[in-house]
């Protein structure tokens, strides 16, 4: 049995999907409980003004989504060569750019309300999204091998280039 499509995307973590979206109901409920009811940690609202707030808030969503959309765009294009490992378009400046996006998306949120307890909540967030990204990079060290290495030396996990 050769590669497939299908099999290259099915490399990733057991449960990614429910993870991904536990994360985000989690973050979800804290930030907006934090951030539009109970305001326990949103003191540093008091020193930056809402303008600044709403400027990040905008820049670093729509950051978010070129990196989610232009990956999309990407990973779930009709391949000639399906078999091939992709490093072409924004996976030759970042390897997880669909997951930078939407762990952009959660700090654009804690830059709009600086939800200290949603920062903390991030900060597990991230290290979850990084253990989901370890595990898929050794799926593709398995399928791809000395190719997927040498990519991995070239392009950065997590900061793009």
């Amino acid at each position: 049995m050769g590669h497939n499509h299908e099999h290259r995307l099915g490399i990733e973590a057991p449960h990614s999907h429910l993870i991904q979206g536990l994360s985000l109901i989690i973050f979800t409920a804290v930030w907006l409980l934090d951030s539009l009811i109970f305001s326990f940690s949103t003191i540093l609202n008091n020193y930056v003004p809402w303008f600044i707030r709403i400027v990040l808030f905008i820049t670093i969503f729509v950051v978010a989504i070129f990196f989610i959309r232009t990956s999309h765009n990407i990973l779930f294009r009709k391949p000639e060569r399906k078999d091939d490992l992709i490093t072409d378009g924004i996976l030759g400046h970042i390897r997880h750019p669909m997951y930078f996006g939407v762990l952009l998306i959660y700090l654009a949120c804690i830059f709009l309300s600086i939800s200290l307890i949603s920062l903390v909540l991030w900060v597990i967030i991230f290290v979850i999204y990084d253990r989901l990204a370890t595990f898929e990079e050794k799926q593709l060290e398995g399928l791809f091998g000395q190719n997927y290495i040498d990519y991995k030396k070239r392009v950065l996990k997590w900061i793009p280039r």
